[in-house]
């Protein structure tokens, strides 16, 4: 992954460095295990660990670069520099395995370490979100359907939301972390044929691994499709919340906005602009690890008991795809932490329709009065209708049954507009009274759709 969108700690894991340092303890547990059977002498194994345990810098990685342009083959001009520091003993590395059980066991390594990293990225992220949930859980909001104005919510039930989701991504990845975390020392078609399984066994504990049940001459790639299609959930939930943050910011709801500092540009041709550039970012760094899943669920069809076809694959989508996903889950979490909330706006919003959410109450209550749905929602939806033609119009003004649409000179900007709708309509009339309908949609409605903020919170964060 490019550097722009790339973290040091992350891209440190997938580094030639520590790659060619996991292949070294690979070898060097296995020759343990080897000496501790008698298979090698002691002193050999010895003698792999003090010689070869060296940093690979830059220098080794260049050799270990150029002996794979003559070998064609990367393990090969691993061992072959390797040996030119151990010496003799170098006869014994790599004795009864194959390539696969380096390659493999070495990136379920550095696949479970990634996961660490993502597992503590997620839960920051969660806290970030609790945090955020608990200081504006009673601040009102109105939800929307089809980006339509439905009923109101609060802003601390959206956070609440995103932090449940989260925290099942959370869960989903320690399941795949564990999918992945296996270790194949089975060598030439995984049967064990010039290897003990018991060194399998001691390398898995050595890498805090559990041994690959039945391998073939590699570790099966359900396991590492599993592990994909999970980043790629994890990734689908990141650009949920990023555009959900991308539409509060449009200038027309204005609800929330990402910070903007002091130097900023917006743009370079219009000074004026504060984009969500952020969230926007998110949404396509998505886009990228979830471009992986495919691709690792077509690795699990290989040939035999083995080919390299899902190898080019893996190259590419392991470090780029972990890379990706870890830089947008901390982008996420400050963008979420300086996150400027806008309440005023929020009720602005809210009232825009002057009342139009509150028909559901009315067709409810009207139900209960002993009126048929059918005729209820007949009566409420009318008169709901007048309510959208009158902004539709260009402002609501207070009218007459005779020309209720009219432009009218005594502004009702102040009132229920739907209120004032339904007091109007005979039909309506001549089942509830004016007064009846007033004490239902009074000042004090918006506290109807949030009763249940106390109870829906204690469901997400028990105590």
């Amino acid at each position: 992954m490019i550097e722009r969108y790339s973290r040091a700690e992350m891209v440190k894991i997938w580094e030639p460095a520590n790659k060619f340092k996991i292949w070294f303890e690979i070898e060097a547990h296995a020759c343990d295990a080897l000496a501790k059977q008698g298979v090698i002498p002691k002193k050999a194994a010895q003698a792999i660990w003090e010689k070869g345990n060296k940093e690979y810098t830059l220098e080794r990685i260049r050799r270990i670069e150029a002996i794979e342009e003559e070998t064609r083959h990367d393990v090969i001009a691993f061992l072959t520099e390797l040996a030119e520091h151990i010496g003799d003993e170098a006869r014994y590395v790599h004795k009864g395995m194959t390539s696969s059980d380096v390659l493999d066991t070495c990136m379920a390594l550095q696949m479970k370490q990634s996961s660490d990293l993502i597992l503590a990225n997620i839960n920051t992220l969660m806290c970030i979100l609790r945090k955020r949930a608990e200081e504006t859980k009673l601040t009102p909001i109105m939800g929307r359907s089809h980006g339509i104005h439905a009923e109101p919510l609060t802003m601390g039930l959206k956070f609440a939301r995103y932090y449940k989701e989260f925290s099942r991504n959370q869960k989903r990845l320690l399941i795949a972390k564990d999918e992945i975390s296996t270790c194949a020392i089975s060598g030439a078609v995984g049967t064990f044929s010039s290897i003990d399984p018991k060194v399998e066994g001691y390398v898995a504990s050595k890498l805090g691994l559990a041994p690959e049940p039945i391998s073939t001459q590699i570790i099966p790639r359900d396991r590492h499709a599993y592990f994909f299609a999970t980043l790629g959930v994890i990734a689908s939930s990141v650009e949920n919340l990023a555009t959900e943050i991308r539409h509060m910011q449009r200038t027309e709801v204005r609800e929330v906005q990402e910070y903007f500092s002091p130097n900023q540009k917006g743009s370079s041709a219009m000074p004026h602009k504060r984009n969500p550039i952020l969230s926007e970012n998110l949404t396509g760094l998505a886009r990228l690890v979830r471009a992986a899943v495919i691709p690792a669920l077509e690795n699990v069809a290989l040939w035999h008991e083995r080919d390299i076809s899902h190898s080019s694959v893996e190259r590419v989508i392991a470090p780029d795809t972990l890379i990706t996903l870890d830089f947008a889950l901390v982008r996420l979490s400050k963008i979420l932490e300086g996150l400027i909330i806008l309440p005023n706006n929020m009720l602005t919003n809210l009232n825009a329709f002057r009342g139009i959410h509150d028909t559901q109450r009315v067709l409810l209550y009207l139900v209960e009065k002993g009126v048929s749905r059918e005729k209820a929602y007949k009566i409420v939806q009318r008169n709901a209708m007048k309510v959208w033609e009158s902004i539709e119009a260009g402002d609501m003004y207070k009218g007459h049954i005779d020309a209720p649409l009219e432009r009218k000179v005594e502004s009702i900007t102040n009132k229920n507009c739907l209120t004032y709708f339904l007091t109007q309509d005979e039909e309506l009339r001549e089942l509830i009274t004016v007064s009846e309908l007033e004490s239902l949609l009074n000042k004090e409605s918006l506290s109807y759709y949030i009763k249940w903020v106390d109870f829906i919170f204690q469901r997400v964060f028990p105590k």
